[in-house]
């Protein structure tokens, strides 16, 4: 692994390699979307010595759950629970961005405050789940969003942007993938809307680029991101013209200066990976004609792949998720050649320290 494990700078960071921890929802933090020593613990496996970890997906506001056992920082409450994960990173001389999301319209009223509906860009009916104290159930059908209730979301991703500075956080992504709701906005397939926030490309990505500016202006440029997927289809997501969405998406994002853009590749459909299917990573390719900046990969990649996209030189640094689910030293074990755990996809979301903090590493388990 050459290019793999070759030092690069993000923002103002200097990484020792590009093996980065992607923003993986486990549903592990505890009552009130407060995460605990068990989450700390996870991260805290995960971390290398100059080694970069994305956060799992953080609710920005009350409204924005769509799982249960999600974190959130939509509450001062939330940020001590938060502390112990950087603390824990840091201590291992490891960065670590915090990740915001919305839900949006991929919810359901039990997981939503007193059992409100869920808020969407337009009333379409649509598929996608949730996960509520019955397992994963459907989305409860949502409403439209007022402007005015726009206008206070993209307020609410600037506050929890503060408590994330004070839970000692390295920078902060924004989720705009998934289906969840910058997505929602952006793609026409969703947002049927007439108003400022509907329409041209301009107006669907006012959501995304007006709350990115919200969180440059607590973060500085330099240490904020956003993750976009110009593939998915997770919760009936589609557009009409996505590669002419995407590119202006992308163009945005670039005059804004920031520390990376997170790419989602088309094997991923949402947060479930289509193992079936090993397309080339077109995502990456289509947006380095717009975007010069870093770009960082994820998407079903092994260390092979990975080392490809690097050389080809369509993204700096590769996202990992299952392989850093089941490897807590997975930089290690790409860089040495030792074989990888198997992962136990039934113990992704939710539960105990089962399936995400009882992963062997390798010397261990090779002494054993």
């Amino acid at each position: 692994m050459n290019k793999l494990m070759s030092a690069v700078t993000v923002g103002p960071f200097n990484f020792a390699h590009r093996v980065v921890l992607a923003p993986l929802t486990r549903m592990r933090a505890e009552a009130g979307a407060k995460p605990g020593p068990l989450m700390a613990e996870y991260y805290a496996q995960r971390t290398s010595k100059d080694g970069f970890l994305i956060g799992e997906a953080t609710i920005a506001a009350e409204n924005g759950n769509g799982y249960l056992g999600a974190p959130g920082l939509y509450d001062d409450s939330q940020i001590a629970g938060w502390k112990l994960v950087t603390e824990a990173v840091h201590a291992k001389g490891g960065k670590i961005f915090l990740q915001l999301y919305h839900a949006g319209r991929q919810s359901n009223k039990d997981v939503q405050p007193e059992g409100s509906i869920p808020v969407g860009p337009s009333e379409v009916p649509h598929g996608g789940v949730a996960y509520t104290t019955e397992g994963w159930v459907p989305n409860t059908p949502n409403r439209a969003l007022t402007i005015p209730e726009i206008e206070g979301l993209v307020e609410s991703f600037r506050l929890a942007a503060l408590r994330g500075k004070e839970a000692g956080f390295d920078g902060v992504e924004l989720h705009g993938a998934n289906g969840y709701l910058f997505d929602q906005f952006l793609q026409d397939g969703s947002n049927k809307r007439t108003d400022i926030y509907g329409g041209s490309f301009e107006n669907r990505a006012r959501l995304l680029i007006d709350a990115t500016k919200a969180v440059i202006s607590v973060w500085g440029s330099d240490k904020v991101a956003v993750r976009i997927g110009p593939s998915g289809t997770w919760g009936d997501m589609s557009d009409t013209n996505p590669e002419g969405l995407f590119t202006y998406v992308a163009q945005q994002l670039a005059s804004l200066k920031l520390a990376y853009l997170h790419l989602i590749e088309p094997r991923i459909a949402g947060n479930i990976e289509d193992e079936t299917k090993d397309q080339a990573p077109l995502a990456a390719q289509l947006i380095r004609k717009h975007y010069k900046g870093v770009i960082i990969a994820a998407g079903g990649f092994d260390g092979a792949k990975a080392e490809a996209i690097l050389q080809a030189g369509d993204a700096d640094l590769v996202a990992f998720g299952r392989h850093f689910i089941a490897n807590p030293d997975l930089p290690e074990r790409l860089r040495n050649g030792w074989p990888l755990n198997d992962y136990d996809r039934p113990s992704f979301f939710g539960g105990t320290e089962v399936g995400y903090t009882d992963y062997p590493f390798y010397e261990v388990a090779k002494a054993a």
